[in-house]
């Protein structure tokens, strides 16, 4: 190569290094005009070009900051037995959040039995998640940035502007960089199953404050088979259908997902994560939130939940039974909630373990290191 070419070659690397710095000082900069003056965009964790607008503005997507309950049994009247709502039970209080309200909201800040939780979903990722708000002792409120990245929503703390990952829970831009908000158990069930484990329950009530078409769905056909994610502009590289949902688990920094098209086959699953017993159990009456236009009519897709097997030092060990399951210890009968409501153990809890129901393409996109299930128990 002759010495022109060298030095074009060499300009050509320069540009091609220093192209993604300027453009991302482009973004702060135009961030900053969208009024994030108080981000700490010097502190961050992932590429800034990896963010992507959603469409809507801050918190243009409004979150519930003063959420309204009323009974189960009055929610049956605008909730059809098979909807999915997310289960949160803490300090004796059980609180449903239909995922009809959610898809509208995807953040509520409220408190359960006295602890402060962030209530998410992302309706692009499927992931209802539910979080401790308390960050090194401090009570942080959450909105809707209006930002994907790897199609899952960004929050923002209204405290320090610091931008979170919804997904994972961890903080990727600004002053609380690193930090990561504590996951709390909250299963996906039909509102049915939570009436009948919690009949004293209170569920969120359509009165946010907001004028919302609640009950239909923004994202019809989204978690079709041959779907494709909204703004994702990577290769999808996971081994699984890019819609299909998977039950992500994490103990001691290790991840597995558990395909639910395997977990309606067997309906009981006993395996380990980092040596850890794990039970999953599976039901198939729930429906999608993001199938038909009105969620009441979308299709079942079923649900799971995720327990530790033991109980007061005990090893159990269970199978389905009809809609319903069983251990072979005692003969017990147990709900999808891990309530025992039948047999020598009725009225006993499993312990909860937190847990997502996300779609494949979204959970590999932040643990692509997962483990998928080999369809063998590991008693």
């Amino acid at each position: 190569m002759h010495g022109k070419s060298r030095w074009l070659a060499v300009l050509a690397l320069a540009w091609l290094s220093v192209q993604p710095v300027w453009a991302g000082q482009g973004l702060v900069e135009a961030w900053r005009r969208e009024g994030w003056t108080r981000t700490d965009f010097s502190r961050r964790s992932v590429d800034l070009l990896e963010i992507l607008a959603g469409g809507p503005p801050r918190d243009g997507i409004p979150p519930i900051d003063r959420p309204r309950f009323e009974t189960a049994a009055q929610a049956a009247r605008w909730l059809e037995p098979k909807e999915p709502v997310l289960v949160v039970e803490l300090g004796g209080e059980a609180r449903a959040y239909p995922l009809q309200i959610l898809i509208w909201h995807e953040i509520v800040n409220d408190r359960v039995g006295g602890v402060p939780v962030l209530i998410t979903y992302c309706p692009l990722c499927n992931s209802a998640l539910a979080f401790d708000r308390t960050v090194n002792g401090q009570v942080l409120d959450f909105g809707t940035t209006g930002k994907l990245r790897h199609s899952d929503l960004v929050m923002w703390d209204r405290q320090t502007e610091s931008w979170w990952q919804q997904l994972t829970g961890e903080a990727i831009v600004g002053a609380k960089q690193g930090l990561r908000l504590a996951s709390i158990p909250s299963p996906l069930a039909s509102y049915d199953a939570f009436r009948r484990a919690f009949p004293g329950g209170k569920v969120l009530s359509r009165d946010t404050g907001h004028e919302r078409p609640y009950g239909r769905n923004p994202y019809p056909s989204y978690d079709r088979e041959d779907g494709i994610p909204y703004l994702y502009p990577r290769p999808i590289l996971n081994p699984l259908p890019p819609m299909e949902r998977v039950v992500s688990v994490e103990i001691g920094g290790r991840f597995k997902a558990y395909p639910y098209r395997r977990l309606a086959e067997r309906g009981v699953i006993l395996d380990q994560v980092a040596g850890q017993p794990v039970l999953i159990l599976f039901s198939k009456d729930t429906r999608s939130a993001v199938d038909s236009s009105a969620v009441a009519s979308s299709r079942e897709v079923g649900t799971a939940a995720v327990f530790r097997p033991e109980l007061d030092g005990r090893r159990l060990h269970f199978e389905r039974s009809g809609e319903a399951f069983r251990d072979r210890e005692t003969g017990s009968t147990w709900n999808i909630l891990g309530q025992a409501v039948l047999g020598p153990l009725a009225g006993s809890r499993l312990p909860a373990l937190p847990h997502g129901n996300p779609f494949a393409f979204a959970w590999f996109a932040f643990r692509p290191e997962t483990e998928i299930w080999d369809g063998k128990d590991q008693p």
